[in-house]
């Protein structure tokens, strides 16, 4: 297999197997995925700055076993920046790539770490996403059509509240809507906030919509899979190659073409492989460049829901918010009464 050297920023890169097949039914090698990532760079890396990335890494191409991979990785270059993450969870410091340049990314390209996972937050502020997002997954023989549906009634819901939002295919079956904030907030408010949104057009529209992430509900139906907002999850990056049998892409749409594709009820006009995205990127710019800039805050529930003519959402919001608030209560009680037993028996 071909191997070469390239220097990138000041930096020596060997790249190796390069006509190494990874997706076999087209014949897209990781020659092909390294020349995909260093054209989309330009629009892909402010994405990626200063955000902790989980990459799902595919040695062995699409149809082979791939794995996870957070923590950097022994063998990584000195040059490599990583954000050093404390992980309650394993109870160890993750300390995760920061793809901040485009030698870091040809790197990783090189590693066949072929979908690109960022955080919802900033590294340096890892407690406080940047955006609120919402995966719209089909369950078959439901398709990307209906996942548009969802969208637009999604989008009208945040109009009427006065905030705007960008959406994006999935790159695999599914559409993605991204709302920025850019403001002060955490994972526990647009959690409730979009598990909230989610109960209500399951409640509207019971024959098309689920919020439960049981899959054997999902038939025919779109999980709105509002759990992504949080601390513990990341979300496929814009711009991101998928593994599927196609080198497609996660890729920025205009609600125009959303729309046009529920109207035509054709799943295939939202569907871009690497070339198409690259095309569009020269054509029309980034589309998700709004994302990393507009600042929009969420309406306090409380407030919003005392509004005359609020709709339902926030109605649901506030009390997802007070049932959170009550639960908070109890749990400081118990830590309270805990402690004064615990007082009284060191006296004993």
């Amino acid at each position: 297999m071909t191997d070469s050297h390239i220097d990138i920023q000041g930096h020596t890169l060997k790249l190796s197997n390069l006509e190494k097949v990874l997706y076999p039914a087209t014949g897209f090698t990781k020659k092909d995925v390294i020349d995909y990532y260093a054209r989309i760079a330009p629009a892909i890396l402010p994405h990626l700055a200063g955000r902790a990335l989980t990459r799902k890494r595919y040695p062995d191409g699409v149809e082979g076993e791939p794995f996870f991979e957070k923590n950097a990785p022994m063998h990584k270059p000195d040059w490599v920046k990583v954000a050093p993450i404390w992980s309650g969870a394993s109870r160890r410091t993750v300390n995760y790539i920061l793809a901040d340049d485009l030698a870091t990314l040809i790197w990783l390209a090189n590693l066949a770490a072929l979908e690109l996972h960022p955080s919802l937050a900033l590294a340096k502020d890892i407690e406080c996403p940047t955006m609120m997002v919402f995966d719209l997954d089909p369950g078959p023989p439901a398709n990307i059509v209906q996942c548009c549906q969802v969208a637009i009634w999604l989008r009208e819901i945040f109009e009427h509240l006065g905030l705007q939002s960008f959406p994006k295919t999935s790159g695999s079956k599914g559409l993605q809507l991204y709302i920025p904030l850019n403001t002060p907030t955490t994972f526990e408010k647009t959690k409730l906030f979009s598990h909230a949104l989610a109960q209500l057009l399951e409640q509207e529209h019971p024959d098309q919509v689920v919020s439960d992430m049981k899959k054997s509900l999902r038939t025919g139906k779109v999980f709105v899979d509002w759990s992504q907002n949080d601390e513990h999850k990341t979300t496929v990056a814009v711009y991101s190659l998928r593994a599927r049998e196609h080198p497609t892409v996660s890729t920025p749409v205009t609600w125009d073409e959303v729309e046009r594709a529920f109207k035509k009820k054709d799943a295939g006009v939202l569907v871009f492989e690497s070339s198409q995205t690259i095309a569009r990127f020269e054509k029309k710019g980034d589309l998700f460049e709004p994302v990393l800039e507009l600042k929009q805050k969420l309406p306090d529930v409380k407030t919003a829901a005392a509004m005359p003519n609020e709709e339902k959402p926030i109605e649901i919001a506030a009390r997802a918010e007070e049932k959170s608030t009550a639960r908070k209560r109890v749990g400081t009680r118990s830590a309270g009464k805990t402690a004064a037993v615990r007082k009284k028996g060191a006296k004993v």
